[in-house]
């Protein structure tokens, strides 16, 4: 049987003189995250998007009253599949395992975090990656406050790794961050390099080699053990620990 929104053999005559298609936010998300990956946000439009649906643009506010309420539907898809429950271990290896799995996520796509950021997403993608996210803190024996800020610090981080990851790559080149450095894009160390030695900077020169390296996912990985080894330190304080690391 037919589905309503596929058109029946003895309609498509019709539909080629010019019905349009019928849009559903599904279909409308996959075909923005295709544009995206192909132009990149800033050439986004909801023109541009509409001539590739094939409808006039005032079809495409029927779904989205404006341009951020697309974005954050596209934020919702690109989550697809990352609340599966990490694999069993310890809590910090299961924290890190989704963190890494965001990341990803938001890379797949070109200004994925550029996308991401600031939207507020209540669909199931995002709603089920932070219930697992607070679930692993909470069955680990985390107050709920606490849970509820390391969630925050591991997504916040993710995100700002990501963006600054992605404005170095070159458009469409996110897959250089995990081949490594030598594939990396228009990130410029030798630039970095030039402006330190002409200058008197001892402690950046000995931190170069790090500082200039386009090793995103390195990068990504010390500062991600960084928020857990923090969190071990709440978790063996517990509650009165932590009140007592209070200012």
């Amino acid at each position: 049987m037919s589905s309503p929104s596929t058109p029946h053999p003895a309609e498509s005559p019709r539909a080629a003189r010019g019905r349009p298609p019928r849009l559903d936010q599904g279909r409308t998300a996959r075909a923005a995250l295709d544009l995206l990956d192909e132009a990149g946000l800033d050439a986004l439009t909801m023109r541009r998007l509409a001539d590739a649906l094939g409808v006039q643009a005032g079809a495409l506010y029927r779904h989205f009253a404006t341009k951020q309420d697309l974005l954050t539907v596209m934020a919702e898809r690109m989550l697809e599949g990352c609340s599966a429950p990490p694999p069993e271990g310890d809590w910090g290896e299961r924290l890190t395992v989704l963190a890494h799995r965001m990341r990803t996520a938001l890379l797949a796509h070109r200004d994925g975090a550029r996308v991401y950021a600031g939207t507020h997403s209540t669909g199931a993608n995002t709603l089920g990656f932070a219930e697992t996210l607070v679930g692993v803190l909470r069955e680990a024996g985390f107050r709920d406050e606490d849970a509820a800020r390391a969630v925050l610090a591991v997504v916040h981080f993710t995100v700002g790794h990501t963006l600054e990851e992605q404005a170095a790559l070159q458009p469409g080149d996110s897959g250089a961050a995990e081949a490594g450095p030598a594939e990396a894009g228009p990130a410029d160390p030798d630039r970095l390099r030039r402006a330190v030695a002409a200058q008197d900077f001892p402690h950046l020169s000995a931190a170069l080699p790090v500082l200039a390296s386009t090793d995103f996912a390195a990068h990504f990985a010390f500062g991600l053990n960084l928020i857990v080894q923090g969190l071990r330190v709440t978790e063996r304080n517990g509650p009165a620990g932590a009140a007592e690391a209070r200012p």
